[in-house]
């Protein structure tokens, strides 16, 4: 009997002994596989049914601009022979290095070095698997060397304008990102060991959250980022105090509670961007601009934008600027009896503030006394892998799109986005939502990313037009309030803060845009990306910033003569907005006696896309 209990024992242990890729419990896997096949089931048709009932209108993705672009890249290396030759004789030497590692290792040889490493930074392979055993590194070098390849053919086809180079870099890069070992079940270690360790279980679960998401997208992937359940607005997410003073169809205009005894003269009127919802700037109390900017003295008022729908289909940026920007000035004029204020825009917001501070400064409106533009841009000729969906064809296709519905679904953005920075962004959470099946952590800032809000057809149409297509406002081309206007009427003094790492507003397109305006540029370079370069408060210590005397054509040449600060641009702000105008006066506290239309963050920000 003990021999037998020995045995047994023996047993049971043999597929540890086999290593981690082995079923342990044949039955248990085959019902979870069986379920996960059930589940994606559950995903198809929750893809296909708004399609087959008539509710889903696909606005037309761009695969066609896609091939058109790859087919001039395939043109010109096979066009001639000797060429082609070439790019495969490059791509074959590198996978037979790769091979020839492989076949070294495996007669125990160990290489001096991989033939290619990942990027600084690419946090994809990181398992210990993917170096130690020999085919996840096989599969991994072999990758990293033709994605590099493929790069290579983009580098060095000649004959392409800067716009199809930018879609062919562009492309060229998701495709690549796209195919990576590490976003299939079979090639990725960590997602096999998953498997085989429950069972199958991880897939059912993954497959189940991926039906969830189509149906939360109506039809399409409303990837999930986060945890939304761990967050409510107001509770513990955008709860800075403060009321909602005045509203329009397309924005709430909100007044913050003063902290402090005595504040700034000049009241801070904060232009958010429409592409999501303003409390960016008020994610928690650590984090929280607005939140700051009251306990250093200011009276604060915030536009809160509507979530658009049919009914805001033509409403343009002259609606914007009137309903939104006007109406905030005149609000805070009201309730603190001040001629003018200090405004700040962030991003889109920013670049809606310079058409109306242009539109003021040819009508002689000087109620803004001082600008703050945060990753703003005012010039695209320098905007980056978003000019990718600018062009006539697309544009065009998507504002007869967007004239069927009257809007541009919120998704579509935060997909466009997320492409940016796809390695980050997307892929990671496609691998641990549907292929670990792990729900993400929560996190404020993912929420807010996901939080996202739909585009007016007219606002958005006037923005790709002017902006990105045609670069009109940066042109003196731009018609606000039926005339035109100039960047270079604004003579107020200007804060502009760009971002090092920003794909969305890239530094270099921020600085381009310094030289449009007509008076003084404090421009100011933050570490990190378009958010987190931003949302820097002080208490963190993190990240750093450099300021300069002047402007230059280019970051490199100004970064050369500029001063470099550890940590947060915000107390650098301040002192820039104190020189402006450093009075004070008692503290403007909401007076509760007259009608207020509610709590902030009220109530447009809680329309869900």
């Amino acid at each position: 009997m003990a021999g037998a209990g020995k045995h047994d024992k023996e047993k049971r242990n043999e597929p540890d002994a086999a290593g981690p890729y082995v079923v342990r419990n044949p039955e248990r896997f085959a019902l979870n596989l069986a379920r996960a096949i059930e589940e994606a089931g559950k995903a198809a048709a929750a893809w296909a049914r708004p399609r087959e009932a008539g509710e889903w209108r696909d606005i037309p993705a761009p695969y066609a601009e896609m091939a058109k672009t790859l087919s001039q890249l395939a043109g010109y290396w096979l066009s001639d022979p000797g060429r082609s030759l070439e790019a495969q004789t490059r791509l074959l030497s590198g996978l037979i290095e790769v091979w020839a590692g492989s076949i070294r290792r495996m007669t125990g040889e160990k290489p001096e070095s991989e033939p290619i490493a990942p990027e600084p930074g690419d946090k994809r392979f990181s398992d210990p698997e993917w170096s130690q055993n020999p085919f996840f590194d096989f599969l991994k070098q072999a990758f990293l060397v033709t994605a590099r390849w493929a790069n290579e053919l983009v580098e060095n086809t000649e004959g392409l304008d800067e716009q199809t180079r930018r879609k062919a870099v562009f492309y060229v890069r998701q495709i690549s990102e796209a195919l990576s070992p590490t976003n299939f079940l079979m090639t990725n270690p960590q997602a096999l060991r998953e498997t085989f360790s429950s069972d199958g279980e991880n897939l059912m679960r993954g497959m189940r959250m991926l039906a969830e998401d189509i149906a939360a997208g109506g039809g399409e992937l409303r990837l999930r980022q986060t945890d939304r359940s761990g967050f409510e607005l107001g509770r513990n997410i955008a709860t800075t105090p403060g009321k909602v003073v005045a509203r329009s169809d397309l924005a709430e205009i909100i007044q913050y509670q003063a902290t402090t005894r005595t504040v700034l003269r000049r009241p801070l009127v904060i232009v958010p961007p429409w592409i999501n919802k303003f409390y960016v700037l008020d994610l928690n109390p650590e984090r929280s601009f607005i939140r700051w900017a009251v306990e250093q003295g200011h009276t604060v008022f915030v536009i809160s934008w509507v979530n658009p729908d049919e009914r805001h289909a033509a409403m343009g940026w002259d609606d914007y600027i009137r309903d939104g920007i006007e109406l905030a000035l005149d609000t805070a004029a009201r309730r603190t009896g001040e001629k003018q204020v200090n405004a700040v825009g962030y991003c889109v917001g920013g670049t809606l503030l310079a058409a109306a501070l242009a539109a003021m400064a040819r009508d002689g409106d000087d109620r803004v006394a001082s600008a703050t533009f945060l990753a703003t841009q005012v010039d695209f000729t320098h905007a980056g892998d978003l000019k990718v969906f600018a062009d006539e064809e697309q544009v065009a296709a998507l504002e007869k799109a967007m004239r069927e519905k009257g809007f541009l679904e919120g998704n579509r953005m935060a997909t466009a986005f997320n492409m940016l920075r796809a390695r980050d962004l997307l892929w990671p959470y496609v691998v641990n939502n549907y292929l670990l099946g792990r729900e993400p952590p929560p996190f404020d800032l993912l929420y807010w990313n996901a939080d996202s809000t739909r585009m007016a057809a007219a606002n958005h149409a006037y923005y790709l037009r002017n902006c990105y297509l045609e670069n009109n406002l940066a042109r003196g081309c731009a018609i606000i309030h039926g005339q035109r206007v100039r960047l270079s009427d604004i003579r107020i003094p200007v804060y502009n803060l760009a971002a090092a790492d920003d794909h969305i507003a890239p530094a270099q397109s921020v600085l381009f845009g310094s030289h449009l305006f007509g008076g003084p540029v404090e421009f100011v370079l933050a570490g990190s990306g378009h958010i987190a370069g931003v949302i820097n408060p002080p208490s963190a210590g993190k990240y750093r910033y450099w300021t300069g005397k002047g402007l230059a054509d280019t970051v490199e040449a100004w970064l050369a003569k500029a001063e470099i600060f550890p940590g947060s641009w915000w107390p650098h702000w301040q002192a820039w907005i104190e020189r402006q105008d450093s009075a004070r006066v008692p503290a403007r506290r909401i007076d509760r006696r007259r009608k207020m239309l509610g709590d902030a963050p009220g109530t447009y920000v809680l329309i869900q896309a």
